[in-house]
């Protein structure tokens, strides 16, 4: 297995913003992969809202949301932490601003690349 992460950040307004793809084009990731995610939202004041979702395909069939979207609003003291997420076809992390102020976001995704030890498990 590979490990290996990917940090950034981008000020982030009201068109949905893609971590992996750093860009508001989304360009879908098909790497197995067990990731953490971390986005840090500490420079959103008291007015603003911000928006945050996982998106997955699930057997290659539609995307859709596994987590999310979930909304922050005000002053954020701690970073979002999600501890452990399995993501294979077609996936990707956006994030946008609901209302107030374009705010700069940090992230890292860490990221483990799953192989298997037979063929469909």
């Amino acid at each position: 297995m590979a490990a290996g992460d990917a940090d950034g950040s981008a000020s982030i307004g009201t068109s949905e913003y893609f971590l992996v793809s750093q860009s508001t084009s989304k360009t879908d990731r098909t790497v197995d992969v067990f990731a953490q995610i971390l986005m840090d939202f500490g420079a959103m004041l008291a007015a603003d809202v911000y928006e945050y979702r996982v998106l997955e395909k699930v057997n290659g069939n539609t995307q859709r949301n596994v987590i999310g979207p979930l909304r922050l609003v005000g002053v954020q003291a701690i970073p979002v932490w999600i501890p452990g997420v399995y993501l294979k076809d077609g996936w990707e992390i956006g994030v946008k601003k609901i209302s107030g102020t374009d705010r700069t976001i940090y992230w890292s995704i860490r990221a483990v690349a799953v192989t298997y030890l037979t063929s469909g498990l």
